[in-house]
Order: C-alpha cells, then structure tokens, then sequence
C-alpha cells in the first residue's frame, strides 16, 4: 500500500542526527512521520526543496516582545511576524512586560493573547522576585511557562533580584532549569561614574568584565548551594567561559550573535544601537566567546531581541535605553559565520535547536525525527542578501546589521506542517501554540 502523508519536502539536505544527507520528510498531523526515500509516497503538498537544507525548527529562547505594555516597541504579532521571516519557529518570550510575568494570572494573559495569534509557537519566562520565591516550583509548571528568569543586574523593568539571599531563596523552590541576567548589580551601581554622557563606548567600561564574572561565580556557588540547575544568559567576556567550563555539571549557558559578530569597534559607528546589556566588549572578549563555542562550553544560541524605536535609540548615553533588534537576523548571521568556517552547519543546529531540546526539556521539538512536531527553518546556503532595516518585521523597524552583505539565508519557515513564510512572504495567518515541556506536561 501507498503511504500518504499531509506533506513530503522532497530533495532537501536533511541536517539532523545522522548528519546531512539529501532525504524526503514525510509529515502526518503536524509531527514527522518519515525520513528517507517518499518517490513512491503521496501527499496533500509537496514543497520542492532540492538545493537547500532542511534544518531543524530554529528556536530562539531570548526574546523580549514587549507586550503587554509596551506595545509601543514590538508586540507579539510583530515580534513573531519578524521571528518567523528570519526562520524561528519557536520563540521563549521575557518577563519584563508591564504587568511583569510574575503571576499565574500574568502568565494565563500572555499565553490567552499569543494563542492563534503568534506566528511560531513560544513560552514565556516567569520572572523571579522575592514575593513569588515560594511559587516558583508551581508557576514554572504552568502551561506555557519556560521556566523562571531572574535578573541580578537592572537592565528593562524591574525586576531585580540582586543579593545572594533573594536569588537562593529563588533557587531553592525550583525543579526545572532557572534563567540569569549575570551582571552584579552592587558593582554596577558603584561605577555609575564611569558613564561618560555622550559616549555609548564606555558602556562596556561602566558594566565591565569584573561585574559579570563576579556575578557569575556568585550565582554558581548560590546553585550548588540550593541543587539547582541554572541557564547563564548572553555570555559576554572570555573570563565566564573559562569559569562556566569547570561548571556544566550545574551551569549552561547562551552566546548572542551580537556578542559573536560584533566588538567594542563598532560603537564609532552605530553608537547607541549597539548599546546592549550585558555590553559588546573589546575583540578579546569576542574571541573568548567563540572559543566557548569551539568547545562546546555553549549551549545554546539567543537573540536577546530588544526593541526600542529609533527615537528611544537615538537618545544621548546614557538616557538612551539597552536592546536591539536581533530574532529576524539570528540564522542569517549564524549561516553566514558558517559560510566563513567558523562553525559548521551540524554545530549551528546543535546550538539553535538540539541545545534548547536538550537543556529546557522541550517536549518534541528541537530534531528531525520520526514523531517530534514538524518544525523546519529551510535555508539556502548558497544565497547571498543584504540586511536591510525595510527588511525587518519588527515594529521597531531597525537592525544593527542594516547594509551587512551575508551569505547563508532562511527561505522557508514551516511550523507543524504550516508552510508559515516562504521567501520572505508570510504565507499563512498565525497559529502559535504554547511550547510543551518534559517536566511540565498536563497529568
């Protein structure tokens, strides 16, 4: 008998555990029902993707959308319009909304008005204060809940939970893997002074190397001290890597592309839109980062997308705010660093989507494979553009990478079996759904 199936991609290059390797995909209900030679199966539609390379769906687990509250910046419909024409299927959204997301009742309207609304799937990351500490164990079960975020550095919001007690008494009520904003705040608030009004260059200066490492030290002895698991967030120095080897019993952690493309050179030229928190830093830091890489010390790839308008941006340092823009330029970036040699293609799905799977527990997404949700980021590797800010989904309109010529772009986003953008057109109206996880599925 024929096998049928809702969808075959035909002729791709398939980039999975196997490695690559030009295969069909058949997919059945929304999940992958089979990997091999389909010539004889038919299907509702096929997609025809000899030339390009089929990866896993890409999954971003730092975003920040801005809404509710700040819809000014981004909402949810923009911010995920931009993730899927950059071939994200799946976003982890911030807590630093207003309301904040630091309630059951918080959590409940983030994913009440993402639901069918979103173009890729997401969760939401619970913030972590000091009045939710003993709910942290039942609001990271939620539905729709990535886990817990803490900040110990200020940064948008304020949520902020900077001394060793707070973050412990955080720590010791969680079961699932608990993120981090890794600067040490006390050591920010007594360099303040070295805030130069004017230059957005001694940024990196003010929240410097130190106050990272330390916090950083900090937090891994407090996680030990609780038998907890932690996620360090948007590694920015050399020193954190060396320090997060000896820690991967406990500790993962996330590069940025920001951090891997960019370095403190580039404040002569865009100023306050490479303004970021933690800081890009000098080259020795970005080169540290990359040898994280190499080396398997990293975990996972974030945007750490964070959109202000133009007119926010263009503020004199340091009234001007931290974020950019970042969830529709992740693959196009990464591809390209691959296209370049300085990581293979096999390393790029590792960290983009094996490494979410892995570390947050996801719950069928992050591989090619039989039963997992038929996720995709369809790209060509070949295709050479120019990232433009017109280019850009985002509501904030604007990329730091606006006349960046790469090689390496993201043709097709397919979630579930919806083909949702193909050749950056999005073809078909959103319908995310809440991210499942392994230790927070319904009983």
């Amino acid at each position: 008998m024929t096998a049928t199936y809702d969808l075959i991609l035909t002729g791709g290059t398939v980039v999975n555990h196997d490695g690559q390797g030009v295969r069909d995909v058949g997919v059945r209900d929304g999940r992958i029902a089979a990997i091999g030679d389909l010539a004889q199966a038919s299907a509702g539609k096929t997609i025809d993707c000899r030339g390009l390379h089929v990866l896993p769906g890409v999954i971003d687990s730092q975003v920040h959308f801005r809404e509710p509250g700040l819809e000014h910046k981004e909402d949810l419909e923009t911010g995920s319009r931009a993730a899927v024409l950059g071939g994200v299927t799946a976003v982890f959204e911030m807590p630093n909304t207003n309301p904040l997301t630091s309630t059951e009742a918080a959590l409940a309207d983030k994913v009440g008005r993402a639901t069918g609304r979103m173009h890729c799937d997401f969760a939401f990351w619970v913030g972590g204060t000091r009045e939710n500490a003993k709910d942290v164990g039942e609001l990271e079960r939620l539905p729709g809940a990535a886990g817990i975020k803490v900040f110990m550095g200020s940064s948008t919001g304020d949520l902020l939970v900077e001394d060793d007690e707070g973050v412990a008494s955080i720590l010791r009520n969680t079961r699932r893997r608990a993120a981090f904003h890794s600067e040490d705040e006390f050591r920010l608030r007594e360099r303040l002074g070295e805030r130069v009004p004017g230059d957005p260059s001694s940024h990196p200066i003010w929240r410097d190397e130190i106050a990272a490492l330390q916090c950083t030290e900090r937090l891994v002895r407090i996680a030990r001290s609780a038998r907890a698991r932690i996620h360090v967030l948007h590694i920015s120095t050399a020193e954190e890597i060396t320090f997060l080897e000896g820690q991967k019993d406990v500790a993962t952690c996330e590069a940025t592309p920001h951090h891997l493309t960019m370095s403190a050179d580039d404040y002569a030229k865009l100023g306050t839109l490479l303004q970021m928190n933690p800081p890009v830093r000098d080259q020795r830091h970005r080169e540290g980062v990359w040898h994280g890489i190499s080396q398997g010390v990293v975990d996972v790839l974030g945007s750490d997308h964070a959109p202000h308008t133009l007119e926010e941006k263009q503020k004199t340092y340091p009234s001007s705010p931290s974020g950019m823009t970042g969830v529709q330029t992740l693959v196009p970036i990464m591809l390209d660093h691959v296209n370049a040699g300085r990581l293979t293609l096999e390393r790029f799905v590792d960290l983009s989507s094996h490494g979410p799977n892995r570390i947050f527990g996801i719950a069928r997404k992050g591989r090619i494979a039989a039963g997992y949700d038929a996720d995709f980021t369809i790209v060509d590797m070949k295709r050479s553009e120019t990232i433009t800010n017109a280019q850009q989904g985002s509501k904030a309109g604007w990329t730091p990478y606006d006349g960046k010529k790469v090689t390496g772009w993201p043709v097709g986003t397919i979630a579930r079996g919806n083909r949702i953008m193909w050749d950056g057109e999005i073809v078909t109206k959103g319908q995310g759904r809440p991210v499942e996880f392994s230790e927070a599925l319904p009983r």
